[in-house]
């Protein structure tokens, strides 16, 4: 029981110095490198909480569902997801310069997030974080399967992630925060126990990548193309083509709403002709040329 006091201390305190870092930078910092920046850095060092604390599945789902309910409610529209900053990007609400400094604050926050965890199990406040420390030195790999399944896995939770963020962006935070956190536990608890169900290449990165087990370009196909294709399909299915590439709809016919009443067509001026002179008074059966004995 101490040593989950301990972990939910830290987690905890974590989430509260990282609040308290954002509040500080916006107060301080210029609104462009505020939203582009600090509180992506800031959403990074509290992403790491859940895995560094060493909690068991449970307490682990239950953790992670409530980070993202306070992330909705209290970061401030931070992402702290390459795939979701890349979306933006295609979906031509993001500039390329804005897209690549959120890219380089996500790294940063995740390996300054790496660095105080690793400094928090150094402490060895409690015995899970001894384990933890333990840990760390020798991780083995989190992919369970083979290549092509685990990429499969990652695409399918980024796919069903990224639709649901496209089909609620404009919805109520009442009712988008906590959909979106239920859908990222749900997910979490389904391909766990495949790949870990990061669906976030900085995450996956700064966790994973330097496991033995495997090489870096499987834990990049799995990881990283995985992510990046589900999110793809989500746009292109969501929006029928991606709208920094592409001008015309790849898969829906763009229908007019409204639409004009049919009728006849007015005759045109130069279609009205007078009747030929001498058939005037002829009935419509009748023939204009006489024959040989009609006189």
């Amino acid at each position: 029981m101490a040593g989950l006091n301990v972990s939910l201390s830290f987690f905890f305190a974590t989430f509260a110095l990282c609040e308290a870092a954002r509040r500080a930078s916006k107060a301080l910092l210029p609104v462009g490198a505020y939203e582009g920046f600090a509180r992506e850095v800031m959403r990074m060092l509290v992403e790491l909480g859940p895995w560094a604390g060493g909690f068991g599945p449970d307490l682990l789902l239950t953790l992670l569902f409530l980070l993202f309910l306070a992330h909705g409610a209290t970061l401030d529209g931070a992402l702290a997801n390459p795939t979701v900053s890349l979306q933006e990007f295609l979906m031509a609400e993001a500039s390329l310069p804005d897209t690549l400094l959120k890219l380089a604050a996500q790294g940063l926050g995740m390996q300054a997030a790496c660095t105080l965890t690793h400094l928090c199990w150094a402490w060895e406040l409690s015995d899970l974080h001894l384990l933890q420390s333990l840990m760390a030195q020798s991780c083995s790999s989190a992919l369970r399967t083979s290549v092509p399944h685990r990429a499969l896995v990652e695409a399918a939770c980024a796919f069903c992630f990224h639709l649901i963020l496209l089909h609620l962006r404009h919805s109520p935070p009442a009712y988008r925060v906590p959909a979106v956190a239920l859908l990222v536990t749900v997910m979490v608890y389904t391909a766990g126990p495949f790949t870990s169900a990061f669906f976030n290449p900085a995450l996956a990165a700064s966790v994973t990548f330097g496991c033995s087990g495997h090489t870096l370009l499987e834990y990049a196909q799995v990881h990283w193309l995985g992510p990046l294709t589900g999110m793809v399909l989500a746009v292109l299915l969501h929006q029928g083509r991606l709208p920094r590439l592409f001008q015309r709809n790849l898969f829906y016919s763009q229908k007019n709403k409204y639409r004009a009443p049919r009728g006849k067509p007015a005759p045109a001026s130069g279609d009205t002709r007078t009747p030929a002179k001498g058939s005037s008074g002829r009935e419509p059966g009748c023939s204009s040329v006489e024959g040989p004995h009609s006189s």
